[in-house]
């Protein structure tokens, strides 16, 4: 992920996360502001905990179901485009979630970083 970040030429923090969403590493790159760290882990604490791309569960957020979910795990998901789910046969290991640059640059981000992972 950190190497597409590079090739793209955006300034983003990385932040990888286990099945349950804790954080196992995150890297920010020089120069990108502070605030994304903490995006990129709610990005992928989303991912993992729903077992699929953040950027779908833009449009449940209002819901009252993932309204009582946020409240329950007050600061730590973000439900927005940038972060996709580390699968293996059909199970949740944890999830890459990027802040920093464009929503969709973030998600292809953390997909190459996924790609990664599965080689």
């Amino acid at each position: 992920a950190q190497a597409k970040a590079q090739q793209m030429g955006v300034k983003v923090s990385i932040s990888v996360v286990d099945g349950r969403g804790d954080l196992l590493t995150m890297v920010r790159l020089d120069g990108v502001s502070w605030r994304t760290a903490g995006i990129s882990k709610g990005k992928a604490y989303a991912s993992a905990n729903f077992g699929v791309p953040s950027a779908e569960l833009t449009a449940r957020a209002t819901s009252p179901v993932m309204q009582a979910f946020m409240l329950s795990v007050p600061g730590e998901m973000v439900p927005a485009q940038g972060a996709v789910p580390v699968l293996r046969d059909g199970r949740v290991l944890g999830a890459i979630g990027v802040s920093g640059a464009k929503s969709e640059e973030d998600e292809e981000i953390a997909k190459a970083g996924v790609a990664a992972l599965q080689k």
